[in-house]
């Protein structure tokens, strides 16, 4: 990555229950413009709009950008699952740092309905019957249980079964979300809660009870992506560049290792991640803070290890010497995290990267890491799809 690519500005609007928001269309209006604003940059200086969404018909990033301004850009929609908004990013990086743009945005939204996630049709085969499939011959499948629970839950139980460690370990993860929640004014869940609480919450696959379940949600995030000349040029803020990025997709060990981990994307995450180090020069342990996609407390757990966090089979050691949040070796989710802030999954990449773009800024406020000067960003997509984004403070 010689060309360098800067975060010139980054836009999140509140997340909320289903139910509660917008109308999607309006929901990326607001972001782009935040995200706009951010950068001090006018729309008609954008060359491309990469924008993701995952429960939307065709062209409904045209129905949020023309809002925006209508100008003949191209204008392309993604839909990679619970990755979709980092990969929107992903695209928007590549094209800057080609040279085929100078400045492009990424812009994600989701408008949610209550309840499990579901697919959008029923009379053709699903994108992800191999991974029922092959979930179904290693641990079954319960009729009762929302699906992803049982993706993720069985997750939990292999590393259970693996390493020995207590279902409560889990819950602890809840625990410290909810705390960076407490101080993100933009989350869904701002109350904290104790241990006791999430292990007495209903259990929606074990281990995972329901205060270990990200809950559905309604939002839009944005970026501004530039190149260093058209910064210049423009007098935009270049404290953050994407300094290594990587996209991963699933190889035979999702189906081959007979794991539950594996089938919900370790080996994707783990050589993403391993790709950006070697792009970047650093190891795991130079990164101050982590963006990190833990839709269910297990794949936090098992993304620690991943990301090397910490060596394979330490993660419950990490999480009880208190190493994943302040005054420990490196903080991971201080927004709050799928768990607390929320998951519009079109947006959920997009608001990490605001996040961390605003921690190396120092404009974090109470959540401020201090002193942070790398950050990392993981967002997952089952079916499959990882993006590891690395980003750095000048």
């Amino acid at each position: 990555m010689t060309r360098k690519v800067h975060v010139a500005g980054v836009g999140m609007i509140p997340f909320s229950k289903p139910g509660k928001s917008e109308p999607y269309m309006v929901m990326g209006e607001q972001a782009a413009r935040l995200a706009l604003d951010d950068a001090g940059v006018p729309y008609d200086a954008v060359q491309q709009a990469y924008v993701s969404y995952v429960y939307g018909d065709s062209t409904a990033g045209q129905a949020a950008i023309y809002r925006v301004g209508l100008t003949g850009i191209p204008v392309f929609n993604l839909n990679n699952n619970c990755s979709s908004g980092s990969s929107a990013l992903f695209l928007a990086r590549q094209a800057v740092q080609s040279g085929a743009v100078e400045c492009a945005i990424a812009l994600g939204f989701e408008q949610m309905v209550p309840g499990a996630l579901k697919g959008a049709y029923d009379d053709r085969p699903s994108p992800m019957a191999r991974f029922a499939e092959t979930m179904g011959e290693l641990q079954g499948i319960d009729a009762n249980a929302p699906r992803a629970a049982q993706f993720f839950g069985g997750a939990g139980r292999d590393y259970i079964r693996q390493h020995g460690i207590r279902p409560a370990t889990f819950a602890r993860i809840s625990v410290k979300a909810r705390q960076h929640a407490a101080r993100n004014p933009l989350a869904v869940f701002r109350d904290t809660v104790t241990l006791d609480e999430v292990m007495a919450a209903p259990m929606v696959f074990e281990p995972l009870t329901r205060l270990q379940c990200c809950p559905p949600t309604c939002g839009a995030a944005a970026a501004i992506l530039c190149s260093e000349d058209f910064a210049r040029r423009h007098g935009l803020d270049m404290r953050v560049t994407i300094a290594a990025q990587a996209m991963t997709t699933d190889t035979p060990s999702t189906f081959a290792q007979r794991d539950m981990r594996q089938l919900v994307g370790y080996d994707m995450s783990r050589a993403a991640a391993a790709q950006v180090y070697e792009m970047a020069g650093i190891g795991p342990e130079d990164i101050d803070v982590v963006e990190l996609h833990d839709c269910f407390t297990a794949n936090e757990l098992i993304t620690y290890e991943a990301l090397g966090l910490t060596p394979e089979g330490t993660a419950e050691k990490f999480i009880l010497e208190g190493n994943n949040t302040y005054g420990g070796r490196v903080v991971t989710n201080p927004s709050g995290g799928l768990l607390s802030k929320g998951h519009p999954l079109g947006a959920t990449g997009l608001a990490q990267c605001a996040e961390l773009t605003w921690q190396l800024r120092g404009q974090a406020d109470q959540r401020q890491v201090d002193g942070a000067r790398l950050a990392l960003q993981h967002n997952l997509g089952l079916g499959g799809a990882c993006v590891v984004t690395l980003y750095q403070a000048a």
